[in-house]
């Protein structure tokens, strides 16, 4: 015979269980990468990922410089691009899959402008248009911290 201290362990323990397996299936879900205004899986608009690091801004890919990685195909601009990016994907990868840091930081994923970015603490973050990054540059610290509590509960539902 349950008591009412017994249900309320069992009820606790109950929600600690789907707690965490909810959890375990976020993790083990595939984060969405930006392929928005791509006629298939091409990344954040076909343009190099590394050449924001290795060549200071954005620079279109080419598709003889192409590879799949994470759901989607990313261009570079050279081989030599490549394959850094092949050799070290993750220093390299945008923040949040490529999508605006800035709506990220607001709880949704939209498309990006290549040319509004910027690398801070050594990570690449990109921004829907020159405005919108000039906000983003008033407090990266900030929208970082509220991006970095959104990004996992955000999913493809939350595309616009």
């Amino acid at each position: 015979m349950f008591d009412r201290r017994s249900f309320m362990l069992l009820a606790g323990a109950g929600a600690v269980t789907t707690v965490l397996a909810t959890a375990a299936a976020r993790a083990d879900t595939p984060r969405p990468v930006n392929t928005l205004g791509s006629r298939d899986t091409v990344a954040i608009r076909g343009y190099d990922p590394v050449a924001y690091f290795r060549e200071g801004g954005p620079r279109p890919g080419k598709p003889e410089f192409s590879i799949s990685h994470a759901g989607a195909t990313w261009r570079f601009a050279s081989a030599e691009n490549k394959a850094l990016f092949e050799a070290d994907p993750e220093r390299y990868l945008p923040a949040y899959g490529g999508f605006c840091a800035y709506g990220t930081s607001r709880g949704y994923l939209v498309k990006i402008e290549p040319e509004a970015w910027s690398i801070v603490d050594g990570r690449l973050y990109l921004n829907y248009d020159l405005d919108v990054r000039r906000t983003w540059l008033g407090d990266t610290r900030k929208y970082i911290a509220r991006a970095e509590g959104n990004w996992p509960r955000l999913g493809s539902a939350d595309i616009r």
